[in-house]
């Protein structure tokens, strides 16, 4: 599924660095994850993948609109503007 870089934007902006998910299905032969299992969002790609680490350890892109998952809880904005400012080099405090 190829997405516009409207829908990657967009994506970015639904799903940011800290966003946790849970896993409804995932159609992968290959790396499979179980239905249930939770992870942590750690980037967007430039293609809409969105690239988690689980609580398993493991890690894999997630793909919207060909996974199923559902979303637990979204970071705060200070949360967002620290991790800004860290992927920057500068600190807050």
């Amino acid at each position: 599924m190829f997405m516009d870089h409207k829908q990657v934007q967009r994506i970015k902006e639904q799903y940011p660095q800290g966003t946790r998910i849970r896993l409804i299905g995932m159609d992968d032969p290959y790396a499979p994850i179980l239905p249930g299992t939770e992870g942590t969002v750690n980037v967007v790609d430039d293609i809409g993948t969105l690239h988690c680490t689980f609580d398993n350890g493991r890690t894999l892109g997630v793909i919207p609109g060909e996974d199923s998952f559902s979303v637990i809880s979204r970071p705060e904005q200070s949360d967002l503007l620290e991790n800004e400012a860290e992927q920057f080099g500068m600190k807050m405090e």
